[in-house]
């Protein structure tokens, strides 16, 4: 038996990456498919535990962790103190709209809001909004407020 993956090795993750509708069919016809109704729930928590594993350090491993997974460009547009506000944008992202796969993005919220977590050690969460009009999605990152 193969033993389970504690945290995520980066080198494996350049092994890892493929380009075609495999991954599309999965991620967004068979898991939503299985998971029902539960699927944005079940979704994010699967992207928190994804940040668990992967583990990054800064945003700049976050921004390179959403391209490796052939989810768009991530970039911080807005920070207060108790919200961020980031922007997915590109091919991925235009892709799923044009195609009809992909309205939600609630596994990327996951990921980010377990990541941002890690790096700034603040409890939040993150909502996404789709922006087609101007070809993105924005995920607003709201931290909780201190006592």
């Amino acid at each position: 038996m193969q033993k389970r993956m504690q945290e995520f090795d980066r080198d494996y993750m350049e092994q890892l990456i493929t380009h075609g509708a495999g991954h599309d069919i999965l991620r967004f016809v068979s898991l939503p498919d299985l998971l029902g109704e539960d699927s944005s729930s079940i979704l994010y928590v699967l992207g928190k535990k994804l940040a668990r594993k992967v583990n990054p350090a800064s945003m700049e491993q976050i921004e390179d962790f959403f391209i490796q997974m052939g989810w768009g460009n991530l970039s911080l547009v807005k920070q207060k103190r108790h919200e961020m506000t980031f922007q997915l944008s590109g091919a991925p992202v235009v892709h799923r709209w044009n195609v009809g796969l992909g309205k939600e993005y609630r596994m990327e919220a996951g990921f980010l809001a377990a990541s941002i977590e890690q790096i700034q050690e603040l409890v939040c969460e993150v909502v996404d909004e789709n922006v087609p009009k101007r070809e993105h999605v924005q995920f607003h990152v709201y931290f909780a407020k201190e006592d």
